[in-house]
């Protein structure tokens, strides 16, 4: 069973975070590429699980254009 994934780690920067492993930066076990993956709230920031806020909504009926 896979690890909960932790939305706000106190230091990100410190894991990789590219599987389920959460290995130390330094010390990369599973093989996942040469560097770490950043945490989201590294690449997006704080409310980087509020992302979906941000998009557009999606449009129902475009205005003068009709299906048939």
């Amino acid at each position: 069973m896979p690890k909960k994934f932790p939305t706000h780690p106190s230091h990100p920067e410190r894991i990789c975070w590219g599987c389920d492993l959460y290995c130390p930066a330094k010390a990369l076990a599973c093989g996942n590429g040469s560097d770490r993956t950043m945490h989201p709230v590294e690449l997006f920031g704080e409310d980087w699980d509020r992302f979906e806020d941000r998009l557009d909504k999606p449009i129902d009926e475009v205005p003068g254009v009709h299906c048939s």
